[in-house]
């Protein structure tokens, strides 16, 4: 039978892609990473990976290794952490990725605090604008703002989050206030460019009525921040979370239009694996999370 660091191993030359990647990311030469490979190949009777010169293509008995190794070893490094738990706090590495506006303003303070608290925890927070990649696997919490689309990640409510039709008032001033979702498609507008979604078609709905829109835009942006201060300067209307604009619009840099219709919510949420065998650093920080957003979120108070 192989051994956890065997699966270990093999799990590392998977999420890298490549035996150079592996040994990079392993302290290893890439000869050192392909004799052990062949040796534990050997010592399970069957080939796990297939190498060309420009890919890696894992077998089938490969594939199945680390699809169940990969669960062994979560469960067990979740056995061996509950044991240090009990005599001492938590323990290991924390992998976080956020989107890079809420990362920035909300996630970045809570993974610092969170980690001053439990100074055991490791702790690596990746800010993207497409925090849900084929890359979302390699960490242990994904927070995602909007809707989630097919996934095997598990989701966790962490707050409500609106999303509000704004422009500045003097955008309203030269060019008037829609009456009717359809309106907006003779108006500037800007688009915010995530998750690579047709980012330029907006949603609205009053009640049982349904409209969609298609804007035009000159102007966008895959940086939400961008685009709310560009719609404070007056150029063009926004399609944006609750959170982004709330302060804004309090302070009158925006206006909200069309208030009578609504936009599909973006609530905020985060992803992990599996429910069961999560490790209690993982769970620990989860719930930490969720307490910063309750009751009422920054944006609402």
């Amino acid at each position: 039978m192989t051994e956890s660091a065997d699966v270990r191993f093999l799990l590392t030359i998977q999420q890298n892609g490549s035996l150079i990647a592996a040994a990079r990311k392993l302290g290893l030469t890439p000869s050192a990473v392909s004799q052990r490979l062949q040796q534990l190949e050997k010592k399970l009777g069957t080939r796990l990976v297939d190498r060309t010169a420009r890919k890696l293509t894992f077998t089938e008995e490969g594939t199945l290794l680390c699809l169940r190794g990969s669960e062994l070893v979560q469960q067990f490094d979740t056995l061996l952490e509950d044991l240090q738990v009990l005599h001492g706090g938590l323990v290991g590495p924390l992998k976080v990725n956020a989107p890079l506006g809420f990362g920035r303003r909300y996630v970045a303070s809570a993974v610092a605090e969170f980690q001053r608290e439990n100074p055991a925890v490791d702790v690596a927070l990746t800010l993207s604008d497409e925090p849900l990649t084929e890359t979302a696997d390699r960490f242990d919490v994904v927070v995602h703002i909007g809707e989630l689309r097919a996934s095997n990640l598990v989701g966790h409510a962490i707050a409500p989050n609106g999303r509000f039709l704004c422009a500045s008032p003097a955008f309203v001033k030269r060019f008037g206030s829609p009456d009717a979702p359809d309106d907006l498609a003779r108006l500037p507008c800007i688009i915010l460019r995530e998750n690579k979604e047709d980012v330029s078609l907006w949603h609205f709905s009053k009640g049982k009525t349904s409209r969609s829109v298609r804007v035009a835009s000159k102007l966008s942006c895959n940086d939400g921040d961008v685009i709310r201060r560009w719609a404070c300067e007056g150029r063009g209307i926004i399609l944006r979370s609750e959170w982004d604009v709330a302060d804004d619009i309090r302070r009158g840099s925006l206006v909200r239009l069309l208030p009578g219709w609504k936009a599909p919510d973006a609530n905020v949420i985060a992803l992990t694996h599996n429910r069961a065998g999560l490790p209690r650093r993982t769970r620990d920080f989860m719930q930490y999370l969720q307490a910063r957003f309750r009751p009422v979120p920054p944006w609402r108070t």
